[in-house]
């Protein structure tokens, strides 16, 4: 089992960053490769970043390629999503989740239904 917690949401103005944590229980966190996904309202959740287990491979929506990046802290347990340049569209509640498949050392997977723990969101507000 995998206990996933993310935090640093909130309100931005438009143009503006937030650094969004994801902190994992247990002691084989490089074994899963992490994502983050976002759901606004009445919309579905949408993919938009997953990095390896290692740490060496990341992908990116084309929405937010560029303004955000995905990295890890194996040795704190944590994946992190640094969003820049926030546009009123990035609003939603920004899920981490953790998939651990066999390959999920060397890659990641943009499909939802593969990813097995998921946190219980963090909500992201951007104001025009």
């Amino acid at each position: 089992q995998v206990q996933l917690v993310e935090s640093g949401g909130g309100l931005v103005q438009a143009g503006g960053s937030l650094r969004l944590s994801c902190a994992a229980s247990g002691r084989t966190f490089s074994r899963y490769a992490m994502g983050w996904f976002r759901q606004a309202p009445g919309k579905e959740r949408e993919f938009v970043a997953a990095i390896s287990g290692s740490g060496t491979s990341t992908y990116y929506a084309d929405s937010v390629k560029g303004r955000f990046t995905i990295s890890r802290d194996n040795a704190k347990n944590t994946v992190y999503l640094q969003m820049n340049s926030l546009k009123p569209e990035d609003t939603a509640v920004y899920y981490c989740a953790a998939d651990g498949s066999i390959n999920a050392w060397a890659t990641a997977t943009r499909d939802s239904y593969k990813y097995d723990y998921w946190g219980q969101g963090t909500q992201v507000t951007v104001s025009s």
